[in-house]
């Protein structure tokens, strides 16, 4: 690993956040070092580590201050910013040394009675250790490198053979009051040391500058990984022995049988390979994780398939029995935990957040496509970490007695949030004709409550446009065309794990009367309006009845099912056929919970019509434009975003299915009868 130091870098830092109130020069390098801390994957991911510098700033009678400025909960080095490093006031921080314990909610609030704004972040759980420690700048991260050395029976001796006497080692304390009072007695035993290395933990570095404690922990996590170099890439990438597209299905819908939303990510590469197709998977993954910081976001264990069983008819079964087996062994170990500690918790959910599969790769699950996400970047880490520190040694965790007490500690549980989520996360959409118009505002509506989106349509730049403001996967593609429809239902599942509903909005309006129409007109006319419904639906149905959890067909219709105009029978016949296609759906798959409806909208301005023909159709009823769209019984104009209310309300409606919904603001002559 290479310094990132640039002096020019940091003078443009210096520039951008030294300069204004609350701030100053220290602070502004501290921002600056801690981002190329947090740019760097292999020292810290997703809030993980935490850096402070001592400095002086004005109370709020202008009196110059010594203060602390610590991470704050809930920012991440990678972008933090002068606000999420809270002062805290550093001699009534120090003066909580002389205590003989301190309990954990006693720090916190004695961290945020010492803040100079109350309205700051909370500072770090580990704000006390940097606070008694006396130096300037400090860096804390959860190098891999230095794990795969602190992880090992004998690690003490290890990191002293690499090190010498440079660093100080730190035997495993939980983080908190007595870590940060033990870090500080090594220290003084030896106060020439670069930093500590916190055994099962991470490292910590000091300096006078913010540069020197960069780059001395820079330099101490390039000596450790010079010890165990990744072995040399194959010559022909490993391929996936097993369908992950038949797998995810059934597997999140187990994860997801307590009516949760799940989403699952899937990882591979030729490192993750080499782990899982290991012999010695079963032994070394499950020997716990790398840091206990981990603990809330992987769970101590993951949980293993057999790559046999998934390539046969009893994949499902195989799945089931698994999970079952992993959630009795949590179960166990939670009351096995409560009944060693005379304690009383609230046991977690039992359900694994990682699932490795020989023959494939990493499935990590969680509430929504973030939180999976999070949980695949850290096991690839603990993956990297487990490997090398097999190269140099042998891989040892913590027990669980240690684990249970992070997995449960107050603190690191709020790391979550408790918040109240979306009503729709981790449940998986996918919208046809979504560019624009009706599909655009029902994928803006989905995902407003949550929901992860699938976009397709034929338009791209637009679709892309859209997806990127979503945060959406999308694909352009005709949905005419059976198989490239098919292809974007598993590229779902393997974006997301699976899917839960389908809003199938594409169409076009070709005009004529019937007797003049040529046959090619209306062929064309079924393909988009019916026969690409049908395409969508059918792939949809295969992977929700895999998954066992229900699932919604939602169609866009038109009044022109129960209320045809002249010459717009082309583009009415599909259409009625459609609201038979929904009807059909619903009979044939309610016994697998899967929910149909279709929206009969009327007069939206979308481009399905060209501004030629509304003038015209506004003019054979003697309206204007305007008038046109609001020739209804209410007078009003109809707008996507009313369509797509519909569309949310038939997603999370229970109890309803075959159920046509009208959005016309009123016509008699097109309600349902």
């Amino acid at each position: 690993m290479d310094s990132r130091w640039s002096d020019a870098a940091a003078n443009e830092a210096i520039e951008r956040f030294g300069r204004g109130p609350g701030t100053n020069e220290d602070i502004a390098l501290r921002v600056y070092t801690s981002r190329l801390i947090g740019a760097e994957p292999g020292l810290v991911l997703h809030g993980g580590g935490n850096t402070s510098v001592k400095t002086t700033l004005p109370d709020d009678l202008g009196e110059p201050t010594p203060v602390l400025c610590v991470k704050g909960s809930g920012w991440d080095l990678g972008d933090i910013e002068p606000a999420g490093l809270p002062a805290v006031r550093l001699e009534g921080l120090q003066a909580l040394r002389r205590l003989d314990s301190l309990s954990d909610e006693a720090m916190v609030n004695a961290q945020r009675t010492r803040m100079l704004d109350a309205s700051g972040p909370n500072p770090s759980v580990e704000t006390l250790l940097h606070a008694f420690l006396p130096h300037r700048f400090i860096d804390h991260s959860h190098a891999d490198a230095i794990l795969a050395l602190a992880d090992q029976p004998d690690a003490e001796a290890r990191v002293r053979d690499v090190f010498g006497r440079r660093f100080g080692v730190v035997a495993y304390v939980m983080p908190g009051f007595a870590l940060a009072k033990r870090a500080a007695e090594v220290y003084e035993a030896d106060p020439e040391v670069e930093g500590l290395v916190l055994l099962q933990h991470g490292l910590f570095t000091f300096g006078e500058s913010a540069r020197e404690s960069y780059e001395r922990h820079i330099r101490a996590v390039s000596e450790a990984e010079a010890l165990a170099p990744r072995a040399a890439p194959a010559a022909t990438p490993p391929g996936e022995r097993v369908d992950y597209a038949a797998l995810a299905p059934p597997l999140r819908g187990r994860l997801a049988a307590a009516g949760r939303g799940v989403i699952l990510e899937l990882r591979t590469s030729e490192q993750i390979r080499r782990f899982v197709d290991d012999p010695r998977l079963p032994d070394l993954s499950q020997r716990g994780v790398v840091t206990p910081d981990h603990v809330i976001r992987t769970k101590n264990l993951p949980l293993l398939l057999d790559e046999g069983p998934l390539a046969g008819a009893d994949a499902r079964t195989h799945v089931e029995t698994r999970l079952a087996e992993f959630r009795e062994a949590y179960r166990s170990y939670v009351a096995r935990q409560l009944a060693a500690k005379g304690v009383e918790r609230t046991p977690l959910d039992p359900d694994p957040r990682v699932v490795l599969v020989p023959g494939l790769g990493v499935i990590t699950a969680g509430a929504s496509a973030k939180a999976a996400r999070i949980a695949a970047d850290l096991y690839e880490h603990t993956i990297d970490v487990i490997l090398a520190a097999e190269r140099i040694g042998r891989y040892q965790a913590l027990p669980e007695g240690d684990l249970f007490d992070m997995e449960y500690w107050s603190l690191e549980q709020a790391k979550l949030g408790k918040s109240a989520s979306p009503p729709l996360q981790g449940r998986v959409v996918l919208i046809t004709g979504a560019a624009r118009g009706i599909g655009a505002a029902t994928a803006r509506a989905f995902r407003q409550l949550g929901a992860e989106l699938f976009l397709l349509d034929r338009e791209e730049t637009a679709l892309r446009a859209l997806a990127s403001e979503l945060g959406a996967r999308h694909a352009a593609l005709d949905l005419t065309d059976e198989a490239a429809v098919a292809a974007a239902v598993d590229s779902t599942v393997r974006a997301f794990g699976g899917l839960d509903g389908v809003v199938s909005n594409a169409g076009i309006a070709p005009q004529g009367r019937m007797e003049a129409l040529p046959s090619k007109t209306l062929r064309e006319s079924f393909e988009i309006n019916f026969f690409a419904h049908q395409n969508v639906a059918s792939s949809a149905v295969r992977v929700l009845r895999q998954q066992g959890t229900g699932g919604f067909l939602l169609f866009n219709a038109s009044k022109s099912a129960f209320n045809p105009g002249p010459d717009f029978g082309p583009y009415t016949l599909p259409k009625s056929a459609v609201i038979a296609l929904m009807k059909q759906y619903a009979v044939e798959n309610g016994d697998a919970g899967i929910r149909t409806g279709a929206v009969n909208a009327d007069r939206i301005r979308t481009g399905l019509l060209d501004a030629e023909d509304v003038a015209a159709r506004a003019r054979a009823r003697g309206l204007g434009p305007d008038e046109y769209y609001r020739s209804n019984l209410l007078r009003r104009e109809v707008t996507a975003e009313d369509v797509a209310d519909a569309f949310v309300w038939l997603a999370r409606a229970p109890s309803t299915t075959g159920c046509v919904v009208t959005v016309d603001g009123g016509n008699i002559a097109a309600s349902p009868r």
